[in-house]
Order: structure tokens, then C-alpha cells, then sequence
């Protein structure tokens, strides 16, 4: 019955009714049977009244009391390249979803995906031509690949096959979707959809990683059941209204304050790599994520932020400058070289010692003989070196991990290597603070001690970050 209805309307009623229904956060179906519903109300307004989305009637009333979204997306165009996997038949929710919050869509399908969805269906719902061919004579006279890639002002991929992640991933290019995804200049979202196993499998896993320090934007893939019988686990492409989400999030950033604008901050993030010789090293067991989540965080809050990262198996963040180094050595060397600066945050778990002589052959075994002994020397303190520095930051913070005494080496630390805060965290093998997504940590300062509770590190990153905020926000209230 709505769909009868909506197809014999006119344009223009059709598009303000499909604004309306995006407003109050429904389909263009779903808003017309609550109008058809409720003939009470409905004898009671005027005709144009239901379709007018800034009608004063009870309807819209209601609406705007449940916080109903605007049609926030008019005007910008989504090109759809759509993955041939079972999951492709919801883009044509998707679609539909898009078109209510005011955005163009402009499809593209893989030759794999006409098994699963009809060119002729998603054109009606898009309302576009479906571009599939690259070498298509009416559509490549102006060079349509490029075209395409470079007019939408974003490009949605849904389902992202694992055939499509390795292609995107490896910078293959022998069809029409790949080829507009390697000549694009505007951001990519993946909505992935594969089996768990194919999900899991490490060639994937590597391509996800590629993809994520390519800059390219994931949603999902949720956890659920599968098409094929009785399979379930990670693998099922994002809800509709989910990927609607991410591309809201991407096209409309909100306005985050930028408290730190101005202040130029050093991160250093990782561990340190000590070569033994070419096949062998001295390190530790530092992931870099407590780093890394700390540098992404200052670069949010407004600040420059120079991150000194060791070898890390991390995406850099996207807001701050990355420079990548091996030794401890060398990063003593960006460190001071990235002077001066406002806020200096070491987290970085540097090598204590290194060899005098690292060879420069694979060391052997001799048959009969122990291990060569390694001569070792003390590998240069960057803390300490920054806290008595001629350009020594305003604000140094350093990070003290130690596996007992925690307080007293702590505060041993603070005094030492002359720094304002030091943030203690216990890294014993039981509490997996090394390599793992959680740390509990103690901030310790010239007035004392606060604990903190266990937080994922991305939390502990923001509210170190929130520290420094309120450091410098008092700081320029006394001058």
C-alpha cells in the first residue's frame, strides 16, 4: 500500500516526503504508514502540512521531541562500488537510507556482484545510471574511470569482498571498481563482508593492515551468523544505518576543540631495536600502542605533535608527523632535533643497554664452545637528557615501567631525571600491560600521587591528554 503510494506521487512530493522521513529517522514507507495509521490525526492537518518537513503539526512535534536527524548529506554524492558477496543486497537499503538524508549515489558493481543484485534495481533505487564496464566506449570518451573517482565526495565500498581488500590492498587495477579506487583523490570507506575464516586468514589480516596505513576507513565487519549454514563469527558487513553512520562521521566531522593549538608536542612511542648483529637485536616487549594513542590524542586536542616512533606493527595516527627509528641512539637524535617544544611526553621503552662492537656477520656457533659473550654499555638517558636540556619543554612527562617498588622507583624518576609528571605503570607478565589494549597507571608530581583506575590505553591517553589541558589552562590564568 505505501509503495503504491509513493510511486504515484510527483517528484517533488516524493523528495520533500523522503527529506521528511530522513529528519524524523525513518523510511520513506515506514513514515507513510504512521501517516495512513493515524487517521485520527491525519483529519486534523492540512494536506500539505504531512509532507512539510517544518510543518508545525502534532506529527512533527513529536518528532523533533525524539531528537529526529536532518537531512544532513543534500548535495553530496557517494559513489557505491558494490562487492559481489550475499551482503550485497542490503545496499540497496543503503542506497535507499542515503537518498532520504538528501546524498546522490552513484553506483558502480563488480561483474561479481550482478549475481547477487540487478544493475536495473539498484539504478531505480539510485536514480543513476550503474557503471560496471572499464573499457565501455560511451563512458571512457572522456576517461570515466577518472571521472568517477574524482567527482564523489566520497567512495563507499559495501560488501567489501577479501578478493576487493587484496586487490585495493596490492594496487591492482584490472577493472572498472579497482581502477576508480586506485585513481581517487577523496576518502575511501570499506564495509567488509567474508566468511570468519577468510576474515581471519592471515593474508587478509595483512591487507587490513596495509589498508589502515594506506588512510583507507573501516566499518565493521559485525559478528554474527553467516549466509552459509551453520556458520557464524566475524565476517557479516555493518548494518545500513551503521555505514550511513561512519559516512556522517566522515563527511560531517564535528567541530572538536582545540585547546592545545599552538603548543607543539614530542612523543616518543615503542621500543628501541639494539643490533647484536645483522640478524640479532637487544629489545623489549613494547607494543607502542600507550604511545601512539598518546600522540593521536595531543594532535586532536589542536597541538603539533612530532611522534619518535621504535618499530612498531601500528598504523602511524593520522594527525601528527611520524618519524620512524631503530635505536636508541637515533632517537635521542630526532628527539633533540625536534626541539623546542612546549610538551614532552616519553613513553617510549628504550633499550637500557647496547653492544660496544655489533658485528658486522651473522655471529656463529662453535661445536663445543658456550655463547660468545656480549659486551655491553649504557645507552644514552633521553628523559634525563630533556630534563636538564638548555631547551628542556615546559611541560616534560615521563613514563617509569617497572615490575616492583613501583612508588619509590617512581619518585626516584620524578627527582632524577628532573621531570613535572611521571607516569608509573606496573608491566609484570601477569598484568599483560606489554603488547595488551589495557594499563593501570599512577601519575606521579612535586605534589603528590594519583591512582588511576585500569583503562584501556586509548583512555588513559585521553585523560593524560585532559591533564595537560588543565596544566596549561591554569598556567595562563596566573599569568
Amino acid at each position: 500500500m505505501a509503495s503504491i503510494t509513493i510511486r504515484n506521487l510527483d517528484e517533488e512530493t516524493k523528495q520533500t516526503l523522503r527529506e521528511y522521513a530522513a529528519k524524523n529517522g525513518r523510511s520513506m514507507e515506514e513514515q507513510v504508514r504512521l501517516i495512513l495509521g493515524d487517521v485520527k490525526k491525519l483529519s486534523l492537518l492540512e494536506p500539505a502540512q504531512i509532507f512539510n518537513p517544518i510543518a508545525t503539526s502534532p506529527i512533527h512535534q513529536q518528532s523533533e521531541e525524539k531528537g529526529a536527524p536532518p537531512v544532513n548529506l543534500k548535495g553530496k554524492l557517494i559513489l557505491l562500488v558494490i562487492g559481489g558477496g550475499i551482503a550485497a543486497y542490503k545496499c540497496l537499503d543503503l542506497i535507499r537510507r542515503l537518498r532520504e538524508r538528501g546524498a546522490l549515489v552513484r553506483p558502480v558493481m563488480t561483474n561479481a556482484a550482478h549475481e547477487f543484485v540487478t544493475p536495473l534495481s539498484v539504478s531505480a533505487i539510485a536514480n543513476d545510471k550503474v557503471f560496471s564496464e572499464l573499457f565501455d566506449r560511451d563512458d571512457e570518451h572522456d576517461i570515466g574511470h577518472i571521472r568517477l573517482s574524482r567527482e564523489a565526495d566520497l567512495i563507499v565500498v559495501a560488501p567489501t569482498t577479501a578478493d576487493l581488500m587484496a586487490k585495493m590492498a596490492q594496487g591492482h587495477a584490472n577493472d572498472l571498481a579497482s581502477t576508480v579506487l586506485m585513481a581517487t583523490d577523496k576518502p575511501v570507506l570499506i564495509a567488509p563482508a567474508m566468511n570468519p575464516k577468510m576474515w581471519s586468514h592471515p593474508a587478509t589480516q595483512r591487507n587490513i593492515k596495509l589498508l589502515h596505513s594506506d588512510g583507507i576507513h573501516f566499518i565493521g565487519p559485525n559478528a554474527g551468523e553467516m549466509a552459509e549454514s551453520g556458520e557464524a563469527g566475524l565476517g557479516r558487513m555493518a548494518e545500513p544505518l551503521e555505514i550511513v553512520s561512519a559516512i556522517e562521521n566522515l563527511l560531517l566531522p564535528k567541530k572538536i576543540p582545540q585547546p592545545l593549538a599552538g603548543k607543539r608536542a614530542i612523543v616518543t612511542s615503542g621500543p628501541t631495536h639494539e643490533p647484536i648483529d645483522p640478524v640479532r637485536y637487544i629489545a623489549n616487549r613494547s607494543s607502542g600502542k600507550q604511545g601512539h594513542a598518546i600522540a593521536e590524542a595531543l594532535g586532536q586536542a589542536g597541538a603539533e605533535v612530532i611522534l619518535v616512533s621504535g618499530p612498531v606493527d601500528i598504523p602511524d595516527p593520522e594527525n601528527c608527523e611520524t618519524i620512524n627509528i631503530q635505536t636508541a641512539r637515533e632517537m635521542q637524535q630526532a628527539v633533540e632535533t625536534a626541539l623546542p617544544a612546549d610538551i614532552a611526553v616519553m613513553v617510549a621503552a628504550v633499550a637500557d643497554w647496547r653492544t660496544v662492537n655489533a658485528s658486522d656477520e651473522k655471529m656463529k656457533k662453535e661445536n663445543g664452545k658456550g655463547p660468545a659473550s656480549l659486551q655491553l654499555t649504557e645507552n644514552p638517558d633521553i628523559l634525563k637528557t630533556l630534563g636538564h636540556h638548555k631547551q628542556r619543554p615546559q611541560l616534560l612527562i615521563g613514563f617509569a615501567a617497572e615490575t616492583e617498588a613501583l612508588e619509590e622507583h617512581a619518585k626516584a624518576k620524578l627527582k632524577s631525571k628532573n621531570a613535572d609528571w611521571i607516569i608509573a605503570n606496573d608491566v609484570s607478565p601477569e598484568g599483560g600491560v606489554m603488547g595488551g589494549d589495557k594499563n593501570t597507571v599512577k601519575r606521579l608530581s612535586k605534589s603528590g600521587i594519583e591512582d588511576w583506575p585500569k583503562m584501556d590505553k586509548s583512555e588513559v591517553a585521553q585523560k593524560l591528554v585532559n591533564e595537560i589541558i588543565k596544566h596549561f589552562t591554569v598556567e595562563t590564568l596566573e599569568i
